[in-house]
């Protein structure tokens, strides 16, 4: 009998991590229930999760990273007028 393997999504890796990181579960029962072997997610765990980020996450790095360029200017903008200022006082 041979054994069948299964892809288990970047997303369902990143919370089996999270859970045993976070939460303390022990690995056993998780491997049992995602019905995985406990050997396949120390593997995980040592080389980490390395698959590219999902849709989902590229967009809301996108909003995340425009929400700081938005931030950056507008403190840039405050900034400069306070040297303005003090450079005019």
């Amino acid at each position: 009998m041979t054994a069948t393997r299964r892809k288990v999504s970047h997303d369902v890796k990143t919370q089996i991590l999270e859970r045993i990181k976070k939460e303390g579960a022990p690995v056993p029962d998780i491997a049992q229930e995602h019905g995985i072997h406990p050997s396949t997610i120390y593997n995980w765990m040592a080389k980490g999760v390395n698959a590219p980020p999902g849709i989902l996450e590229l967009s809301r790095l996108k909003k995340e990273n425009q929400m700081l360029l938005e931030l950056i200017g507008k403190l840039t903008v405050e900034v400069s007028a306070e040297k303005k200022k003090m450079a005019g006082f």
